[in-house]
C-alpha cells in the first residue's frame, strides 16, 4: 500500500503562511531550503506518538488557483477539537469558507476553506452526535 507520509502545501508568500498555519492549528516550521533548493519549510503538525503525518510549506513555482476553478491536487483536512473556534481563527487570519460546516451523521463536522494562499483545505471535529 501506498500510506501517506508527507505533504506539501504550495504558497506565494511564506511568512504568510507559516503565520495561517503556525496559528489556525499550531504548526511549528524549520528552514530545509538549503537542501530543497527553493524556499522550503518543514512543518511539524503535532506530537510524533500521535495519527497524522508532517509536511512543509513550499514556495510555489507557478500562477496561484484561480477562484471557482476545481481542485487540482490534493485537498488536506486536518482533526481539530474545536471546529468553530478553528474557524472563526482561519477567517481572522485571511482564510475564506469554501463549503461551510456540515454534518457527517453520527461521526463528525466537516468543512472547507480556503487558506491564505489559495488552497483548499479542510477541518474535520469528531462528534458521535453531529447531524
Amino acid at each position: 500500500m501506498g500510506r501517506v507520509v508527507h505533504f506539501e502545501v504550495h504558497v506565494d508568500d511564506m511568512e504568510r503562511a507559516k503565520k495561517f498555519y503556525g496559528k489556525v492549528f499550531g504548526w511549528t516550521f524549520e528552514d530545509w531550503s538549503e537542501y530543497a533548493g527553493v524556499p522550503y519549510f518543514g512543518a511539524t503538525t503535532g506530537d510524533a506518538n500521535a495519527m497524522g503525518i508532517n509536511g512543509a510549506l513550499m514556495k510555489r513555482m507557478g500562477p496561484p488557483p484561480q477562484p471557482g476553478q476545481p481542485v487540482s491536487g490534493f485537498a488536506c483536512t486536518m482533526g481539530v477539537e474545536d471546529y468553530d473556534a478553528t474557524e472563526a481563527k482561519i477567517l481572522s487570519l485571511g482564510g475564506q469558507v469554501a463549503l461551510p460546516k456540515y454534518a457527517l451523521p453520527g461521526m463528525a463536522w466537516q468543512g472547507y476553506y480556503i487558506d491564505t494562499e489559495g488552497n483548499v483545505i479542510g477541518i474535520h471535529q469528531p462528534d458521535e452526535n453531529a447531524k
